[in-house]
Formats: C-alpha cells, sequence, structure tokens
C-alpha cells in the first residue's frame, strides 16, 4: 500500500474529511428542501455546456471540500480535480503522482427530481490509481469510507457498519441496477436477455453502488457509446475503491480495470460492477457471450 505524501496521518485526515462532508451533507439537505419551490427551483439550476444540470448546491459543496482541503494541506505535493472546476483543475492532471478526484454531487438530475439518489465522492488516486476514498448520501445519512485498506459505512453520530455483500453468484439469482437518467435502449435489451431475477433504476453511481454494499442489489451494469454522454473520472474513482475494497469488482466488459487520467476522462462502453471479485471474471465471460450471441454490440 502506498504511504500518503509528506507523512500525512490518515486517521487525522479522515477526521478533517468526515467533518467537511457532513458539512455537505447538511447543505445538500437543506437545498434539496428548498427546491421543493418550483419558483426557487427555476432560478437554482442551470445547464452547463454539454446540456448537463448544474446546481448551487454542486457550486457551494465543491467551494466547501476543495477550499477545506487546499486550506488544510496547503504544504502538501497534490492538487484536486474537480467536476466543476475542470476548466482550470485539467492542466494540473497529471503533474503530480497524488490527485484528489471530487464530484460534489453526483446525481444532480436525482437531486433536483427529488429522488434522494445523490452523493457526494471524494477519491485520493495514486498514479491514476484510486488510494482511497468517500463516498457521502445524505439521503441515508451514510458516509462510505475506505482508508486504503478498509471499508466501512458510518452514520453523522459515528455508528459504523460494515459492508454486507451479497452471495449470489448466477445472472439468474441476481438484482441488476442501472442509471435511472441515462439509460438506453440497447442495455434495456441487454439487460432484458439476460433474465435478472430483478431490475431496479436509480440515479448517482454512488447510490448504486452502496446498494450492493448493502445487499439490496448484485450488479450494476453501465453503458456508454460513442458519441454519447458516459461517466468520467469523477463518477468512479470513489465508488470503485471502495467496493473493490469491500471485496466487489469494477472492471469492463473483457474484465480489465478502469483507466484513469485519460484526456478526455471518459469511462466509456460497458463497465460491470459485481458483488464478488472471485465470481466477477465468470459474470463478464456470461454476459459477454449473451451479448455475442445476440449481435447487440
Amino acid at each position: 500500500m502506498s504511504k500518503l505524501p509528506n507523512s500525512v496521518d490518515i486517521n487525522n485526515l479522515l477526521d478533517d474529511l468526515r467533518s467537511c462532508c457532513w458539512d455537505a451533507s447538511d447543505i445538500l439537505l437543506n437545498y434539496s428542501q428548498k427546491i421543493k419551490n418550483e419558483q426557487y427551483k427555476s432560478n437554482f439550476v442551470k445547464l452547463k455546456k454539454d446540456n448537463e444540470p448544474v446546481t448551487l448546491a454542486d457550486l457551494d459543496v465543491n467551494s466547501l471540500i476543495v477550499n477545506h482541503i487546499q486550506a488544510k494541506y496547503s504544504d502538501i505535493n497534490w492538487q484536486i480535480l474537480s467536476e466543476e472546476s475542470i476548466k482550470t483543475e485539467l492542466n494540473t492532471y497529471k503533474k503530480t503522482n497524488w490527485l484528489w478526484i471530487l464530484d460534489p454531487l453526483d446525481g444532480t438530475k436525482d437531486f433536483v427530481q427529488g429522488t434522494g439518489h445523490f452523493a457526494v465522492h471524494l477519491a485520493l488516486n495514486y498514479k491514476n490509481k484510486p488510494f482511497m476514498g468517500i463516498v457521502l448520501i445524505p439521503s441515508k445519512n451514510e458516509l462510505w469510507i475506505s482508508n486504503g485498506k478498509n471499508v466501512w459505512c458510518e452514520n453523522k453520530k459515528g455508528f459504523k457498519k460494515l459492508p454486507a455483500l451479497s452471495n449470489s453468484k448466477e445472472l439468474s439469482d441476481m438484482t441488476v441496477i442501472t442509471s435511472r437518467n441515462h439509460n438506453n435502449r440497447l442495455l434495456q435489451k441487454i439487460i432484458e436477455k439476460i433474465d435478472f431475477k430483478k431490475s431496479i433504476c436509480m440515479g448517482s453511481i454512488g447510490c448504486k453502488i452502496a446498494s450492493i454494499l448493502r445487499g439490496e442489489a448484485d450488479i450494476y451494469i453501465s453503458l456508454s457509446l460513442p458519441g454519447q454522454s458516459a461517466p468520467r473520472d469523477w463518477d468512479f474513482a470513489a465508488p470503485e475503491v471502495i467496493f473493490k475494497q469491500a471485496g466487489g469488482a469494477i472492471t469492463n466488459l473483457d474484465n480489465e480495470d478502469l483507466v484513469y487520467g485519460k484526456p478526455d476522462m471518459r469511462q466509456e462502453g460497458l463497465i460491470i460492477a459485481s458483488n464478488n471479485n472471485i465470481n466477477h471474471e465468470k459474470i463478464c465471460l456470461e454476459i459477454k457471450k449473451i451479448i455475442q450471441d445476440n449481435n447487440f454490440l
């Protein structure tokens, strides 16, 4: 396991991040109540150049976390890459071994729609590999933490629980979870052909992965085709490191690890997250055969 830069103490770092994350939770829950007012919502949501929504909540949480890390650890040789500050931070993306990757509000559409499926993602990557991460789910009062070795979940009062991934190993026994707002017809056809036990839709990759960590679902499939919108590094980095260190697996269809630090930061193609890292290769092969047999891709 890599050591943190300049002998940063992992426990002190987690204490700092924990406090900051619960402040972020308060911000998001406060805004989630305000946007129930339609008149307020119309001024609250803006569209970015890619037509994806951004809210005052995204920007406030972004400022909170970025400013906290920069002020508290100004002497540490790491950088911060955030979805909401990508234009100014991208030029520093490959200049340091240690890189924070932040999504201040994963699941913005669901946040605006009031489903409760939104999260804050914060990962620390070392040489383009997720090393530790945090996923905050305010509506569930959950803070999922990976310290680089261990994974647990705690609530605002500090009560902790461990992941409870299911033992399902056959596709026919699995509950699959897919995106609520970024689905496509091809993925729906694949899901139908696989004939899972159950299929559910949910916003936020962090929320989807957490549902598998709780044992409520078994597998998550994402499909982004060329020319379509795709998840980026900040969508997957924190959920991935938590999920993998809990015993799950996240790869592409060929059972290859996700690659971080690409120029466009896109995580496209078919991505599979399953509940058992030992069984994962078998799951990938079975899904790949179904896709090939039906000429889906």
